[in-house]
């Protein structure tokens, strides 16, 4: 579990902010980008038709195709 300890901070129109230390922001940041992954990982799980070709034929195939 992530402990982070907030600040809220309201400027003269009302409006909002939040402050974090540098290190809980990075850490949270880090989570986020770790959700996003495994995000797209299981994305491609299920769009993976099981296909697959070698390097060296991946390699022919775009020779071929950008000329």
């Amino acid at each position: 579990m992530i402990s982070i300890h907030p600040q809220y901070i309201k400027d003269t129109s009302g409006n909002s902010l939040v402050v974090l230390p540098e290190q809980e922001f990075d850490t949270l940041m880090e989570k986020i980008e770790e959700l996003n992954d495994i995000k797209l990982y299981d994305k491609a799980k299920k769009e993976d038709s099981g296909e697959r070709i070698s390097f060296a034929d991946y390699l022919k195939k775009r020779k071929q195709k950008n000329g």
